[in-house]
């Protein structure tokens, strides 16, 4: 959509997945819902290697649950996790080739009252919006992500629901971080975040001193 910029094209994510997550940063995430549009940027991501990386879904190799990830790049991997949330991810890395993206955290831009309603919270100031995005599992509730609806889903074509864009922001600094709420290859500088970003997860990180 216009109103957000270029759409990014699938050789955007046609590499590197960390490089990838530094560029990702600023972009901005788009779900038409019928008449209704919702936007946020992309304020804090993590890299995932593929087979070579233990904390990756790709790590045991292909399967029926984790094929996106081994397919073209820029299409939407959905997992559900501990019961209760979806974590939405974009594939990365030649056909073939196994490595991806997981979508941590977004500002929202547009569509805010709808995204209080689908997470069923109350926003009664600006410190609220927080509630909306900040967190894998609240984005994807936000924007009414699932792995029913979108799992395989084309991140980079003009007909999808659902998709990123490049509005021309530019990102100050961005604060490298081992991930978080793994165990496996826990210590990896795989976290990409705007620095200062008030909706990034985790408190502590917002005013991190350390950065690149």
């Amino acid at each position: 959509m216009k109103k957000f910029g270029r759409l990014i094209p699938r050789e955007f994510y046609d590499r590197d997945p960390r490089r990838v997550s530094r560029e990702l940063l600023g972009k901005v995430l788009v779900r038409r819902d019928g008449d209704n549009v919702l936007a946020a940027r992309i304020v804090e991501v993590e890299a995932y290697l593929g087979e070579d990386d233990a904390a990756a879904h790709s790590f045991a190799g292909r399967t029926a649950r984790n094929a996106v990830l081994f397919g073209p790049p820029g299409y939407a991997y959905v997992y559900f996790i501990y019961g209760n949330h979806y974590c939405l991810n974009v594939s990365c890395l030649p056909d073939g080739v196994a490595g991806g993206i997981l979508f941590r955290a977004v500002e929202p831009l547009v569509g805010m009252e709808q995204m209080a309603r689908s997470r069923n919270v109350s926003i009664n100031s600006a410190r609220d919006l927080r509630k909306l995005t900040s967190g894998p599992g609240r984005l994807a509730e936000a924007f009414g992500i699932t792995r029913e609806r979108d799992n395989g889903k084309d991140l980079t074509s003009a007909r999808s629901d659902l998709f990123v864009a490049d509005d021309g922001y530019r990102v100050g600094r961005v604060l490298t971080t081992a991930r978080i709420g793994i165990t496996k290859a826990a210590g990896l500088p795989l976290r990409y975040l705007i620095a200062g970003n008030e909706f990034v997860s985790g408190a502590k990180m917002r005013n991190a001193p350390n950065g690149s």
